[in-house]
């Protein structure tokens, strides 16, 4: 299968003609992010009224909450407070922090509000745990004895979205940005893959760069640039009450208590000076097409596009957990409500970036209130000075595949994303559907051996197989007893483990991206991209890095040099395929092809691997014939490959690839020869245990952009004298100075505890870092854990803890790697 490859980038003005489309929060506070980095010529086109244009904004509620899973999106939330905070309009505040309050009714949220604590102190957010009492003194229309605790943040708050806009436009404008209103979108000028402009009703607008930024209009702007927008517009009930007794606020003031949060109930609720307004994520998912939205009015109306007719039939369950838990709601009514509309995308995130498809044209849209500022910083960082300071990799436009941006696939995961806003949603827990979606030439053998499939990048792969189950031990069955850790774990896993340091496993590796990289400039090509040294023999292959021009780590990558001017590349997503794409030579040295569809992968790993194959090839696969970081076409049985000698796991063995056509019969093959050697089929779940014992990073989740390699523990992969490369001078300043921070190996003291991810570090009873991978290991009987610690925190012998649902687990910071330092079982 060929990729689809745009144009490589070209020369862009050093201050571009900046056109933005659409004046909501978002484009305000985007425009003021670029004019205050010296890009002054912005223009911000609205096709409503300046400011409440009718869009999201314009009837957002204005509760920002920081705390998040995604430390990307609590950055944004952060940014946004302390910017809100600073602005005023005409006297008039933008941003009052009265504090959040999440409210448990249930064992399992107050649970999940434990976790959310540790997810605070990670991110470096004040929050606390209060019991019923305190909840009910904050806030008082409370019936405690319904609450369990909650959860008080005390710098979450009210943003006034509109005002908050305004000042900000103010502040581009005078820095020279123009605001238009009633200026509607009729085009997007393009030439040579790159955009040129925009076309209005009311005239062009030359432009460099273009930013889409219109909200749940996206998608239409989006058709305009030939741009896909996988972004579903979907209608959520507000409702405010008749005046409450005891709710009393001036309406400069409009809300003294904190935001609460009732999720138990998909709810939240707010004051309006001397009403309750109740916002309500449990009704149905009502998805809006744009043709059935008003055009924006003349002039700024409560009566706005994006404020639909309110359904009181499907408010009313939402109204009677109202009631029961703020029994003073009973003396009140719904005075008035609306079913407003807001931008759901398939995985909840923002979309943030510049389009492969047309570049210059970007996306910052499905962006809400709450991390708007910080958005919109992160895209101005990215237009006017290359690189974000945040990570963003999980709000990137390209981080879907293609196989997820059918209409029919965003439609329907958009409506789970609405479902799933408020749910305890675990870390590990797949997708409902649509699934299966793309499948390995061996899922029904798979299937055959009792899978248990979990999903990503809209592939089914295997976790644990039940067929292992006569291989699991007693110390197996406890070994993670926690409720929650063991949620989606097995322990088919701690068998299929220990069968794999013990024996031989067949893995499959096919979801892995594969990539071939072909012309006379393919090597000039690859040396520009990444860091390691590809200059070697046809055969050789290196574990190898993709920079950004900060020095940060965007991901990882296998490149095996095939021929003189062919290699294959093994990247770690779709972002770094759009990232080589970006950067191909203007004039067609280096070709890039996209394989993954066409080809599949089995890992043949353990101490009997070459035992397996072997007898199966003509071809030497001793290790004098055939070394470690070597590739090889070869045969196994009749089936042609492409044998990489290389392991994730930390045992001998070989990557097979070849094409989707004779996948089945090379699983067939190695899984009948297999059977004399007690060969088994193993799933991702041992993958990620095995690969922390050996201290395999994981791009994207054990180091970002944030991240410089020497800091991550890659140093080993960076040759500053090779020549140059994207990000090279940033990456050579890092190697002279000592790393503030280290990607550290942690084991946890208590054999029969565990941590996931994401938890807090403690350093004498203090936040000090956050971990990043975590699992059990079966070869060591304990959990093993990946964090990020200050410098002098992370030196082997270090006691730290390990926060879990607030309680602190004491761990050990070790000497890495904790399996088989000196590589000789890889290199049998």
């Amino acid at each position: 299968m060929t990729a689809s490859v745009p144009p490589p980038r070209t020369h862009r003005p050093p201050r571009p003609r900046v056109v933005i489309i659409g004046a909501g929060i978002v484009g305000c506070a985007l425009a003021d992010e670029l004019t205050a980095r010296g890009l002054h010529d912005v223009t911000v086109l609205e096709q409503g009224p300046l400011f409440a244009t009718g869009g999201s904004s314009s009837h957002a509620p204005g509760l920002v909450f920081a705390t998040n899973p995604s430390k990307t999106m609590t950055e944004f939330a952060k940014y946004t407070v302390a910017k809100y905070s600073r602005l005023d309009l005409d006297g008039r505040w933008c941003f009052r922090a009265v504090g959040g309050l999440e409210a448990a009714t249930t064992p399992q949220r107050w649970d999940d509000l434990k976790r959310k604590l540790g997810l605070a102190r990670s991110w470096g957010v004040r929050a606390e745990l209060v019991g019923p009492d305190e909840c009910a003194r904050m806030w008082p229309l409370l019936d405690s004895d319904r609450v369990l605790g909650g959860l008080y943040t005390p710098d979450d708050g009210l943003a006034k979205a509109v005002r908050a806009g305004e000042a900000q436009a103010r502040a581009a404008t005078a820095r020279g940005a123009a605001f238009l209103d009633h200026h509607t979108v009729v085009g997007v000028e393009r030439d040579g893959g790159r955009v040129r402009g925009v076309v209005t009703d009311r005239g062009a607008f030359p432009a460099d760069v273009v930013v889409s930024a219109a909200g749940f209009w996206g998608p239409a702007i989006g058709r305009m640039a030939g741009v896909a927008v996988p972004l579903l517009p979907l209608a959520h009930q507000y409702a405010f009450t008749a005046p409450v007794e005891g709710v009393e606020n001036p309406p400069e003031i409009e809300a003294r208590r904190p935001l609460l949060r009732h999720q138990d109930r998909d709810l939240y609720f707010r004051e309006h000076g001397d009403r309750i307004g109740i916002g309500s994520y449990a009704h149905r998912p009502m998805p809006v097409h744009l043709a059935d939205v008003a055009e924006p009015a003349a002039e700024a109306s409560e009566d706005m596009p994006s404020k639909l007719e309110f359904t009181p039939a499907d408010f009313d369950p939402s109204w009677r957990d109202s009631v029961e838990l703020l029994p003073a709601l009973a003396g009140s009514t719904i005075e008035e409500g609306f079913n407003g509309v807001f931008s759901f995308t398939p995985d909840g995130m923002p979309l943030l970036g510049e389009s492969r498809a047309l570049r210059g044209f970007w996306l910052a849209e499905a962006v809400w209130v709450t991390h708007s500022a910080g958005a919109a910083r992160a895209v101005a960082e990215w237009i006017a000075e290359g690189r974000p300071s945040t990570d963003v990799h999980e709000c990137d436009v390209h981080r879907f595949e293609d196989a997820q941006l059918s209409p029919a696939y965003v439609a329907d995961r958009g409506k789970q994303s609405f479902v799933e806003v408020y749910d305890v949603v675990h870390p590990a827990q797949p997708i409902e559907g649509p699934r299966p979606l793309r499948t390995s030439p061996f899922y029904q053998r798979e299937r055959d051996l009792g899978a248990f499939f979990l999903e990503g990048g809209g592939w089914e792969r295997p976790h644990w197989y039940t067929a292992n189950a006569p291989l699991v031990r007693p110390e197996d069955e406890g070994a993670v007893r926690d409720p929650w850790a063991a949620r989606y774990h097995s322990p088919l896993v701690c068998a299929e483990a220990r069968a794999t340091r013990e024996g031989v496993a067949l893995y499959d590796m096919t979801p892995l991206k594969r990539l071939e990289v072909s012309g006379p400039g393919a090597l000039a090509f690859l040396q520009r991209m990444t860091t390691n040294q590809l200059d070697r023999k046809p055969g050789g292959v290196a574990y190898t890095l993709l920079l950004d021009p900060g020095g940060g780590v965007r991901s990882d990558l296998t490149v095996a040099r095939l021929d003189e001017d062919f290699f294959q590349v093994a990247v770690s997503s779709s972002l770094d395929v759009e990232w080589l794409c970006a950067h191909l030579p203007a004039d067609g040295s280096a070709v890039l092809r996209e394989t993954t569809a066409g080809t599949c992968c089995i890992g043949v790993w353990g101490p009997l691997a070459r035992d397996l194959v072997q007898p199966l090839s003509g071809d030497d696969l001793s290790h004098e014939g055939f070394g470690f970081f070597k590739a090889r076409r070869v045969h196994i049985g009749h089936v042609p490959v492409l044998a990489l000698r290389v392991s994730y796991v930390g045992e001998l063995g070989w990557e097979l690839y070849t094409g989707a056509d004779m996948g089945l019969r090379l699983w067939d093959t190695l899984w009948e020869a297999g059977r004399g050697l007690g060969a088994v089929a193993a799933g991702r779940g041992a993958f990620n245990s095995l690969r922390l014992e050996k201290g395999y990073r994981l791009a994207g989740t054990d180091m970002t952009t944030e991240h410089d390699p020497y800091e991550a523990g890659l140093g080993f992969a960076v040759r500053l004298d090779k020549g140059d490369f994207i990000g090279r001078e940033a990456v050579a300043a890092a190697a002279e100075r000592e790393p503030r921070r280290r990607l550290s190996c942690l084991t946890l003291d208590d054999p029969e505890r565990t941590a996931m991810g994401r938890e807090p570090v403690l350093v004498d009873g203090a936040p000090a870092g956050y971990v990043t991978s975590a699992a059990y290991s079966t070869t060591l009987g304990r959990t093993v854990a990946y964090a990020w610690l200050p410098a002098e925190a992370g030196l082997p012998g270090t006691a730290v803890e390990v926060e879990y649902f607030g309680e602190p687990l004491a761990a050990t910071v070790a000497a890495e790697p904790l399996f088989d330092p000196q590589m000789a079982r890889i290199r049998r």
